[in-house]
């Protein structure tokens, strides 16, 4: 197990967790101090450091207690392969914030790779479009709607600060869209994730404009539930195990959902879930693949 991916460890971590094995914080132990002092300040130097200046633990000499966090995105925004722009004019996106070529299960490392291919297409074809659009007029009415839709945190009469609401957030997605995944969960999940838009939408910010960083987080807010409700939508949808995504109620692969990708569409202030099938991969890169 030492030297297994990141998601295999993850779900070992989070089966010692639900089987009653788990420490009192919800993580597990990891043990590497049978290994040489020396060899691991070496192979793990970044562990090392954090672990002694932060928590007090010498790695070498002890366990370390350790859980899941969040995994890489394995979908993104939808871009064009060639050019990376996206279904709205003069926008394009690469990397991990675009839905990539990885599948299901992104190796480490690969990002990099990603994003040098995808972001220089993406910065050509849009500094090619910059060159051809020229500069646009402003919509005044539009920056004072957005200016009213930001201050208005400051001006909430509700008791809901942006940190409550954050951590409550977090505490769904762990508990109801986590490593593990079920029909029952997913539902619930969705569920409270509708009460927190609302809550969202009244939350109250103190202080100035001046470095804030509730009113920062108040903002940031909007879209990291609009990605936890795609996160729990398509997981509900996929009635399969694939990748880093595990229903415990479907837990093989099936071939038929490897041919289609969900697609969320934004229909008014609701999500829309639809599937497009997945361009057959070419026949040279066939031949490629099954080389390696």
């Amino acid at each position: 197990m030492e030297l297994s991916t990141r998601d295999v460890v993850a779900r070992a971590i989070y089966t010692e967790v639900k089987e009653g094995r788990g420490t009192e914080h919800g993580g597990a132990y990891l043990d590497i101090s049978h290994q040489p002092a020396e060899y691991v300040k070496k192979k793990l130097p970044s562990m090392y450091h954090q672990f002694r200046e932060l928590a007090d633990v010498d790695i070498t000499k002890g366990p370390m207690e350790v859980g899941p966090t969040c995994h890489y995105m394995m979908g993104g925004i939808r871009v064009d392969a060639e050019t990376a722009q996206t279904n709205v004019p003069g926008l394009f996106a690469a990397g991990e914030a675009a839905a990539g070529l990885h599948g299901a299960n992104r190796l480490g490392g690969n990002s990099l790779s990603d994003l040098l291919v995808f972001g220089r297409r993406a910065g050509l074809t849009a500094a090619e479009q910059a060159r051809q659009v020229g500069a646009h007029s402003i919509d005044n009415a539009q920056v004072d709607e957005a200016t009213r839709e930001l201050l208005a945190p400051f001006e909430s009469s509700t008791d809901d600060n942006p940190y409550d609401l954050h951590r409550d957030l977090q505490e769904t997605m762990q508990n109801f869209v986590g490593i593990f995944r079920n029909d029952e969960d997913l539902r619930r999940g969705l569920a409270e994730i509708q009460k927190l838009k609302q809550r969202a939408d009244g939350v109250r910010v103190d202080g100035s404009r001046l470095f804030n960083p509730g009113w920062h987080l108040a903002r940031d807010l909007k879209s990291m539930l609009r990605v936890s409700e795609a996160v729990a939508l398509s997981a509900l949808t996929r009635q399969e195990s694939r990748g880093a995504h595990s229903r415990i109620d479907y837990p093989n692969y099936d071939e038929q959902w490897g041919k289609v990708n969900n697609i969320i569409s934004r229909d008014g202030e609701a999500m829309s879930l639809s599937q497009a099938p997945i361009v057959e991969m070419p026949e040279e890169l066939k031949q490629i693949i099954e080389q390696k």
